[in-house]
C-alpha cells in the first residue's frame, strides 16, 4: 500500500484508500473537469471536498500541494516511475490522466496537439472570460453603475461562443468523432454560464445552436452526469 504520509495535505484530508488517486476539488466549472475525466477513464480515485467558501485552499496543508491555492489538485500514489505525483492546474491534470489511462487524447501527433490547442483555448479564454462575466452579471460587480467592464467580458464571451459554434456546426465533438479532454474542459463552463450565472439571455445563447446541441450530448453521458456532482459539496 502506498505511503502518502510525507504529503502534509493528507494530515488534514486523510486518505482512506491511499492506493488510489486523491482528488481535492469541488464541483465548480474547473473542478468538474477532473472528476468527469476520472469517471470517464475508470481510474480508481478518492475525492475530497475542499470548502473554498471557508478558504480551505489557503490552509498550509492545501498550499503544500498547490501553492496557487486553487482547486482542483490531485495526488497520484502511482505516478511516473511508480513514485507519488502531486499535480495542480486542471489542464495539466487532464493531459496527465489522458496519458496515464491512454484515453481521450488522440495518439496521432497532429490531432493530439490540436486537442491540446482547444484545451488551451478553454484555459486561457473561455474560463477567464466566462468567469469575469459571471462576476459582473451575478456577483458584486452587478452593482457597478458603469457597465463597460461587464460589456467587455460579455462581448468576449459571445465571441468565444461563436468560435465554438463554428467549430461544432458539422462535428459531434470538438475533435469530430473523438470525444476528448477538450470537451471535458469546456462542458462545465457552458453549464455554469447558462445555469449558475443565469446569463443565457444576456449572451443570446439561443443563437448558438451547435454549442447547445453539443452541450446536450455531453450531458447525456453518464460519466459527465456523475462527474458534475463530485465531490459532494460540504
Amino acid at each position: 500500500m502506498a505511503d502518502l504520509s510525507s504529503f502534509p495535505i493528507t494530515t488534514r484530508w486523510p486518505a482512506q484508500h491511499p492506493d488510489r488517486i486523491q482528488l481535492y476539488s469541488l464541483p465548480t466549472p474547473n473542478g468538474v473537469k477532473v472528476s468527469i475525466m476520472l469517471e470517464e477513464t475508470g481510474l480508481a480515485y478518492e475525492p475530497h471536498a475542499i470548502n473554498i467558501g471557508a478558504n480551505e485552499t489557503w490552509t498550509p496543508e492545501y498550499l503544500s500541494l498547490n501553492p496557487n491555492g486553487k482547486i482542483p489538485a490531485i495526488l497520484d500514489p502511482n505516478g511516473p516511475d511508480g513514485k507519488p505525483l502531486a499535480l495542480f492546474e486542471s489542464g495539466a491534470i487532464l493531459i496527465y490522466l489522458a496519458e496515464k489511462s491512454g484515453q481521450f487524447l488522440p495518439a496521432d501527433p497532429a490531432r493530439r496537439y490540436e486537442t491540446i490547442a482547444w484545451l488551451m483555448l478553454q484555459m486561457g479564454g473561455i474560463g477567464p472570460m466566462f468567469g469575469q462575466l459571471g462576476f459582473f452579471h451575478k456577483f458584486a460587480g452587478r452593482e457597478f453603475e458603469d457597465k463597460r467592464p461587464r460589456d467587455r467580458y460579455l462581448n468576449e464571451t459571445k465571441r468565444l461562443l461563436g468560435v465554438l459554434d463554428t467549430r461544432l456546426k458539422d462535428r459531434t465533438w470538438i475533435m469530430g468523432d473523438d470525444y476528448t479532454i477538450a470537451d471535458m474542459a469546456i462542458v462545465g463552463w457552458i453549464r455554469t454560464l447558462t445555469g449558475f450565472y443565469k446569463a443565457s439571455e444576456l449572451v443570446g445563447y439561443e443563437q448558438f445552436g451547435a454549442v447547445d446541441a453539443w452541450y446536450q450530448r455531453c450531458l447525456a453521458r453518464p460519466a459527465v452526469q456523475r462527474g458534475l456532482e463530485i465531490p459532494a459539496r460540504p
